[in-house]
């Protein structure tokens, strides 16, 4: 009887250590804070054109000013154009990025109606009703 007392005493110290063993494991792993985003490097932007300040370089569309810069790639009716070829009231749309000091500076810029062949331009197709 004492070596059956002596055999679940052994297994229960071996059990506890077992089950207390993944605990140091799940605290590397920390469930509780999600793991990093990357950070976006660009944004989208899209609407129609505000403003055009050649002087400053520098396009308003909405609320926010955007900096056209020697990098930005500006575009009119898919065809590499200038500021001077944008006019306001236009749609525009692309892509920039946010600098250190807040400005945000395009990295491109379309001027004018989507083209033709393009995705955005295709009607959607309308679904058809479900028969009854």
């Amino acid at each position: 009887m004492s070596k059956s007392i002596l055999k679940l005493t052994l297994l229960g110290l071996f059990a506890a250590a077992v089950a207390s063993a993944p605990l140091p494991a799940r605290a590397q792993t920390n469930a509780a804070t999600p793991p990093e985003k990357k950070q976006r490097t660009t944004m989208p932007f899209h609407g129609k054109l505000k403003a055009i300040d050649a002087t400053a370089k520098t396009i308003t569309i909405g609320e926010r000013t955007f900096q056209v810069t020697s990098d930005s790639k500006i575009f009119k009716n898919d065809k590499p154009a200038t500021l001077a070829d944008a006019a306001v009231g236009e749609e525009a749309g692309g892509s920039y990025k946010k600098t250190e000091d807040g400005k945000l500076d395009v990295l491109t810029v379309h001027f004018g109606a989507k083209a033709e062949g393009s995705v955005a331009a295709k009607p959607k197709k309308k679904k058809e009703a479900a028969p009854n």
